[in-house]
């Protein structure tokens, strides 16, 4: 089976909100094999988000998100989901593990970091479409500063107007030079320019709210005390084209306005955020348990206003819950959905289950998507120079083999492909450099000779594989 490398997806301009539920799915489809209730579940939600702002205010406001619990065994593509999810949607995105809140002392770290975290992404998001916006008058000023270092200004200012022969000639020169920065010509040059000066001494202090921490800079307390305080810069040596990009960058963050960015990310965070909880079973305990169980269920207890929608207090204002879409997931191998507490059940309202993973599907997995791992290890082995193509008989032999191993050991889904394979061009990557413009294949035969001794040995699969 001869196997291309994907063409580069190209992201919606209008974002995933504006797609269609069946368009949504389509693209899900690309990337991860199966699970069809899944993403549609998942695909009518985002589109019900686009619904609501559609609607007249005071109704929009009564319309509460669907949260989505997903269940199935580990592997079957339900973080896959929400990370593909992640790259579709223009919306702020932040995944995070229900048992992180349970590491450190009786709870953990303190749930609504999961908001002010969102609010972080949302920020970074809207602050790089501003960048883009003015990355052109940004990169003129840049362009200014940076031929103000290759030509210094006349040490004579004269009145507006008022020109003389050397400035002309001065002018001339200074474009003369624009267009031999332009042209790559100037690559080779060192300059030296102005950067922030960072040196100050900073320190953490905790902030009140859960395990979080807030740096603090001395710079910033005391700003006359370390080298000019806010603000001083000092000089650095670097190429032009380093330099054309340090100004550049500078000269755009210079044109944001960040009191926008705020409102913008605020309001974005509140009405189209998707905070994805995985592993929610790793926190299910029954109501009335003692030992790890409680600490479990007061894990469920802290989420719970959040999911319901409350006001989360950050550094750049209050965050409302309200529409924040949340989606869970668990295996749910020793707990069950009911062993969560009812109160948090109930604001999951939507349940889909994900189908274990067969031969057929760990083919399709090996095959279908454009990021599948036989396109991946093809791709990075043709770096090398080595051309490596994968028969038919090959995909069906690993597929049926990862699925032995599943059924003998732990079943961890299309996770076993990843070692299945890595194991399989072992000895082809570590001997790639020296075998640059061969033509490899790889058949069922090939296949079995690097993975037989491993799957027939199940005291050593359970280590290895």
């Amino acid at each position: 089976m001869v196997i291309s490398l994907p063409e580069k997806l190209e992201p919606n301009a209008g974002g995933v909100d504006e797609l269609t539920p069946r368009q949504i799915v389509e693209l899900l489809d690309r990337y991860v094999v199966g699970q069809r209730a899944a993403k549609r579940a998942v695909a009518i939600a985002i589109r019900n988000r686009f619904r609501r702002l559609q609607l007249p205010a005071d109704l929009a406001d009564e319309v509460a998100p669907k949260n989505i619990l997903m269940i199935g065994p580990t592997g079957v593509g339900k973080t896959e989901i929400s990370r593909r999810l992640s790259r579709l949607t223009g919306s702020p995105f932040l995944k995070v593990e229900a048992t992180k809140f349970t590491e450190v002392g009786y709870v953990g770290r303190d749930v609504e970091s999961m908001v002010r975290d969102l609010l972080d992404i949302a920020i970074a998001m809207v602050r790089r479409e501003h960048a883009v916006e003015v990355e052109a008058q940004g990169r003129r000023q840049a362009e200014d500063r940076l031929l103000d270092v290759l030509l210094p200004p006349a040490p004579i200012a004269r009145p507006a107007g008022e020109e003389t022969d050397t400035d002309a000639t001065r002018r001339a020169t200074r474009e003369k030079i624009r267009a031999q920065l332009l042209a790559g010509a100037l690559d080779d040059r060192m300059v030296e320019v102005d950067v922030p000066d960072n040196r100050a001494p900073s320190f953490q202090v905790f902030t009140g709210q859960g395990s979080d921490t807030m740096d603090i800079s001395l710079k910033d307390m005391l700003p006359g005390m370390f080298a000019g305080g806010r603000g001083a810069t000092k000089q650095r040596r670097m190429s032009v084209p380093e330099a054309l990009e340090h100004l550049t960058r500078e000269a755009a963050d210079a044109l944001i306005d960040e009191d926008e960015v705020v409102r913008e990310a605020l309001q974005r965070t509140e009405s189209s955020g998707i905070i994805f909880l995985d592993e929610i079973d790793k926190i299910a305990g029954r109501e009335g348990s003692r030992g790890p169980d409680v600490s479990r269920e007061g894990v469920q207890r802290d989420i719970l206003p959040i999911v319901e929608g409350t006001a989360v207090k950050t550094r750049n204002g209050m965050v409302r819950t309200d529409h924040i879409l949340f989606l869970a997931a668990g295996a749910f191998h020793v707990s069950k959905p009911s062993d969560l507490i009812p109160e948090l059940q109930g604001r999951f309202p939507l349940r889909v289950e994900l189908d274990a993973l067969g031969r057929d599907d760990l083919v399709r997995i090996l095959t279908e998507p454009e990021n599948s791992l036989v396109r991946q290890y093809c791709a990075l082995l043709e770096t090398e120079g080595v051309h490596v193509e994968f028969t038919d008989d090959a995909i069906e032999a690993i597929a049926e083999l990862a699925e032995t191993v599943n059924e003998r050991t732990e079943n961890i889904g299309a996770r076993r492909l990843h070692t299945m394979m890595e194991r399989v061009v072992e000895e082809l990557s570590f001997e790639a450099p020296e075998r640059s413009g061969e033509s490899i294949t790889i058949d069922a035969a090939y296949v079995h000779d690097a993975l037989a001794d491993i799957v027939q040995d199940e005291d050593l699969s359970k280590y290895i594989l």
